[in-house]
């Protein structure tokens, strides 16, 4: 009876912990989600404020940008009339200890993620194929953001100023 009352017990652990697995992911992807919302609205406040305290935003050509106030700064310089279009997401756990500080009703403690997505941004004179590499930490904020520009050389030359 009791090898019964194992397997039924680890049953239930590995199916809330598949559970978890699931909601965490859902909340790490609505995060990014809202990077993208509020990136095409210009709302860069709020773009800003989904990164970590310390957070990164890694754009092209250019050093880490570190911290909430720096990106809103930088955002504000370089973004305006920028639409980002997603086109193709995957989302991956990233094997970690666990988040001490992660709210207990925000994404499960422990799991980190990383998003890549690949998608467009257009500016008023150009278009570029972009990825982006998103690590949402887990405590449901971003803690870096890669950007890279999906172009050849010559595309690139073109987006000289």
């Amino acid at each position: 009876m009791t090898g019964l009352a194992i397997s039924v017990s680890q049953r239930t652990v590995s199916q809330k912990t598949a559970s978890q697995k699931a909601a965490s992911q859902k909340a790490a992807r609505q995060v990014i989600e809202r990077y993208f919302a509020s990136f095409n609205q210009g709302d860069f406040e709020q773009t800003a404020a989904l990164f970590a305290q310390t957070g990164e935003l890694m754009p092209p050509f250019e050093g880490a940008i570190a911290g909430q106030a720096n990106i809103l700064n930088y955002l504000q310089k370089k973004a305006q009339d920028m639409m980002a279009t997603p086109m193709q997401w995957s989302v991956h756990p990233i094997k970690s200890g666990p988040v001490e500080d992660a709210p207990e009703n925000g994404p499960e403690k422990g799991s980190p993620w990383q998003i890549n997505v690949t998608g467009k941004v257009k500016a008023i004179v150009f278009q570029v194929n972009v990825s982006w590499q998103f690590t949402v930490d887990g405590a449901g904020q971003i803690a870096s953001a890669k950007i890279k520009l999906l172009a050849s050389p010559k595309e690139l030359l073109s987006l000289q100023t």
